[in-house]
């Protein structure tokens, strides 16, 4: 028999998109490909070399279940030093960004309890409450992509637990402000609830800053804090991450991290401490995806079925559309169909997305012009 909580899960709203891609990339057909989750850069080579001469040195064995004491300590001083968060390295565990969301999740969430997810919100924030027996609760955004703070006091009750924000966000490229954050902040206070906080896409800014809720008062120990460097050094292979936590919940988080994963994989942790001393690599790639925000934005705004809005960061865009009547995922297949272009139609980031797509913008300038020259056709 299989748990109740893995048939809760769904499997992706997009498979059958990226089946259909790949079929007409076997055809032989162009696919500019406005889909991809992840930088079209490759990892810094500082990045790689230092970590190849530890493996070549020896160092391909377990590491402390919580992480190398030398990564752990470096993120703390990031952490203090970047987002003003008063952490040591007690604070820290290093894993897998995903499974560190998973991790806290499990940390807080007991059968039937409830979280607060954004709507629209990333794909895997529904399904992990699934897998723990939580129930998901959507609360919406405004037209800004900002804190509908009426819609989020309506959803909190008894059995609420937590509220998760990403910030920088996918799929919308918005950056939560500061009153944004004291809506939340001052919830949390009042009905006495934790915050997993996703700052994942925290380097990749083009305007405006990055608040860590964590360091804002009375706030680091009711907060999770969940980073990576699969974005933001184009590492999405090396599956490398971290959580910051009060020491409370850090050791709950390690034991269940020495009884599944065991530690983090060492190469990929030696790669994470060369890339804490990377800025300069991280910074081109950064200004790199700000010209391509620049291009796909004036080329989507200028194309009538289009409603956009510009992002202050990652390498998405999240326009709305009018269009035949057409639905996201009917959208999304028409374009694909019609023009050879994939986007990832909005009701796969929860029902605020529906008459969204989601266009990344990692890929290269000529793709995106040509990208744009297809869409024209749409009018």
């Amino acid at each position: 028999m299989v748990s109740e909580f893995v048939k809760t899960v769904a499997p992706s709203a997009t498979i059958s998109l990226l089946e259909k891609e790949n079929e007409l990339k076997a055809k032989g057909k162009k696919i500019i490909s406005f889909s991809l989750g992840e930088p079209d850069f490759t990892t810094p080579l500082p990045v790689l070399k230092y970590a190849c001469d530890e493996m070549f040195s020896g160092k391909t064995h377990y590491t402390p279940s919580s992480g190398i004491l030398e990564l752990r300590e470096k993120i703390a001083e990031k952490y203090k030093k970047d987002n003003n968060v008063e952490a040591s390295y007690k604070n820290v565990l290093v894993t897998p960004t995903k499974f560190a969301l998973y991790i806290s999740y499990l940390t807080l969430l007991n059968p039937g309890d409830e979280i607060l997810l954004p709507d629209p919100g990333w794909v895997s924030y529904i399904e992990m409450a699934h897998l723990v027996g939580a129930r998901p609760v959507l609360y919406s955004l405004d037209d800004d992509f900002q804190i509908n703070e009426d819609d989020l006091k309506n959803k909190i009750n008894n059995r609420t637990k937590a509220i998760l924000i990403n910030t920088p966000s996918n799929p919308t490229g918005s950056i939560l402000t500061i009153n944004s954050l004291k809506v939340i902040r001052d919830l949390a206070i009042d009905k006495n609830l934790y915050i997993i906080s996703d700052e994942i896409y925290e380097k990749l800014i083009f305007e405006g800053s990055h608040i860590s809720i964590a360091s804002m008062d009375d706030m680091f120990y009711r907060t999770i804090t969940v980073n990576g460097f699969s974005k933001s050094h184009a590492m999405t292979g090396l599956r490398i991450g971290y959580l910051i936590a009060s020491i409370d919940l850090i050791k709950y988080m390690d034991n269940v991290q020495q009884h599944t994963l065991t530690c983090a994989p060492s190469f990929s942790q030696y790669a994470a401490i060369k890339a804490l001393d990377d800025n300069e690599d991280s910074k081109k790639m950064t200004d790199e995806f700000k010209k391509r925000r620049d291009l796909i934005y004036n080329g989507l705004k200028n194309i009538s079925i289009f409603s956009v809005k510009k992002p202050n960061a990652t390498f998405y865009i999240f326009p709305k559309y009018s269009f035949r009547n057409f639905n996201s995922m009917e959208m999304a297949n028409f374009i694909l169909d019609e023009l050879n272009i994939s986007v990832v139609p909005g009701i796969a980031f929860g029902p605020s997305g529906e008459n969204h797509l989601r266009f990344s913008f990692s890929t290269s300038e000529e793709n995106i012009k040509e990208g744009i020259e297809r869409l024209q056709k749409l009018i």
